[in-house]
C-alpha cells in the first residue's frame, strides 16, 4: 500500500470515528473523548508489548516505549483539565502528538533491534499515526467542547 493511500484511509478512519463519536453524546468528561480511549488502549497495548521484551531491554527501551506510549493519554487527561486556557489546552494536545511521534521511533527501535515483531510494531505505529491525527483534529476543533 502507497503512503498517499494509507493517508487517505486514515483520513477516512478519523472521520468515520468522528461521526460516531458525535452520535455517542455530548462529551462531559475526558473519557467521553474518541482521542483519550485510543491513546489509553494503545498504551495498553504497548505495555503488554514491552513485557515480552528480553529482560535487558525491559529496563531500558521497554521504559522508554512505556512512558511516551503512557504520556499521550496523561496529556489529553491534563489537557482537558485546563481546557478553559484556550493555550494551556493545545499546548497539551502538541506536547501528546510529540509523544505520539516518540513512541512510534521506539516502536521502529525495537523492530530494528529485535525485541518486537516488525508487523506488530507497525500495527501499533499505524495506530499512533492514526491517533496523531486524531489529536490534531482535536487541536484544531477544541471550542466545540464544553
Amino acid at each position: 500500500m502507497t503512503v498517499d493511500v494509507r493517508e487517505a484511509k486514515e483520513v477516512k478512519d478519523v472521520k468515520e470515528a468522528e461521526e460516531r463519536a458525535a452520535r455517542a453524546g455530548p462529551v462531559r468528561n475526558y473519557t467521553d473523548l474518541l482521542v483519550y480511549k485510543q491513546a489509553y488502549r494503545l498504551a495498553l497495548e504497548v505495555s503488554e508489548l514491552a513485557r515480552t521484551f528480553p529482560r535487558q531491554e525491559q529496563y531500558e527501551l521497554g521504559r522508554q516505549l512505556r512512558n511516551s506510549s503512557r504520556s499521550v493519554a496523561a496529556n489529553i487527561v491534563e489537557g482537558w483539565a485546563k481546557r478553559n486556557s484556550a493555550a494551556e489546552f493545545k499546548r497539551h494536545l502538541l506536547i501528546a502528538n510529540g509523544e505520539a511521534s516518540e513512541t512510534r521511533f521506539w516502536l521502529d527501535l525495537a523492530a530494528d533491534e529485535g525485541c518486537a515483531r516488525k508487523e506488530r510494531c507497525e500495527t501499533l505505529k499505524a495506530g499512533y499515526g492514526k491517533l496523531g491525527m486524531m489529536i490534531h483534529n482535536l487541536w484544531k476543533e477544541w471550542r466545540k467542547f464544553p
